[in-house]
């Protein structure tokens, strides 16, 4: 009898952990496994397909699309711009967007969210800027 509720209870852990999200919202919070209020979460698109809408990126925040290893903001409503996610200090995948910067959470280098400047080191070079287009509500890797 204990090694059914075991098994189930094994079971259960592991389709807690699983599951995890591709894209992360974040615009005064850290990232987390879990969604944030407003935080979206989406499947991986193929180049030129579908990222996300316009309103899912926050004003003065970001989402950062894990799989594609890019990140996009909004620094101003209605301005959308991406930037290659993994930081160019160590090569770690930047983890949040907040108070204007996105943030490298291995060395906490941060870069601006309009340019990919570094804002705050250890990196010492920008962000590389990614190619995407934005088409009515719809932005798309280029």
């Amino acid at each position: 009898m204990f090694a059914g509720v075991g098994a189930g209870g094994l079971a259960l852990a592991i389709s807690a952990c699983g599951g995890g999200s591709d894209t992360a919202q974040t615009s005064g919070g850290t990232e987390s496994g879990a969604p944030q209020a407003g935080a979206s979460q989406s499947s991986a698109p193929q180049a030129g397909g579908a990222l996300a809408k316009t309103a899912d990126i926050p004003v003065g925040g970001g989402t950062i699309f894990k799989d594609q290893k890019i990140v996009v903001t909004q620094p101003t409503s209605g301005q959308f711009k991406a930037f290659s996610a993994v930081c160019t200090h160590n090569g770690c995948t930047v983890g949040s967007v907040e108070n204007g910067v996105i943030v490298c959470p291995c060395h906490n280098s941060k870069f601006g969210i309009a340019d990919g400047a570094v804002t705050d080191g250890p990196a010492d070079k920008p962000l590389p800027a990614q190619e995407i287009k934005v088409e009515g509500d719809q932005i798309t890797l280029a």
